[in-house]
């Protein structure tokens, strides 16, 4: 299952929070006790995001962070990439790793389409569309089904 992780969750919710005035200072304490999401967490996140470029941040009395640019101009693929690392479903999906059975791996090439159909998809989101509140979309039939037996594996 192509799964992110709990810290790209946290991240999203919490530049989302920083969307809602993108041109105010915010601290970190500030935005952990917004989103419930543990202060050590939203200030690692916030380092990540600096990192990126995502944030810029200020130091001094009134310092903290802002978005470095206007939500709309901040993409689903930029947030991920952030915390995770370049999206790729598979190693050798990120086009710059060679495995010892690439000579003869007829799926690679393959993969590496899949991952970049997936980024550009994640570049057509952006964090003011994430920042909206949407209502909830019911899964197609094959992947309820999907979910269920999954859930019935693990809880072997």
């Amino acid at each position: 299952m192509l799964r992110l992780s709990k810290l790209t969750d946290y991240g999203t919710v919490v530049l989302a929070q920083m969307a809602q005035s993108p041109g105010a200072v915010q601290t970190a304490t500030g935005l952990a006790t917004a989103t419930r999401v543990a202060p050590p967490t939203v200030s690692k996140l916030l380092k990540y995001f600096a990192r990126a470029g995502l944030v810029t941040s200020q130091r001094g009395a009134r310092g903290g962070y802002t978005l470095a640019r206007p939500p709309e101009l901040i993409t689903a693929v930029q947030i991920i990439d952030a915390v995770e690392g370049p999206v790729a479903i598979t190693q050798c999906s990120l086009g710059h790793d060679r495995c010892g059975i690439e000579p003869v791996c007829g799926v690679g090439h393959n993969w590496q389409r899949i991952s970049l159909t997936i980024r550009d998809a994640l570049k057509t989101v952006t964090l003011a569309q994430l920042a909206r509140p949407a209502a909830p979309i019911v899964p197609p039939v094959e992947m309820r089904v999907a979910l269920a037996d999954l859930k019935r594996r693990d809880a072997k």
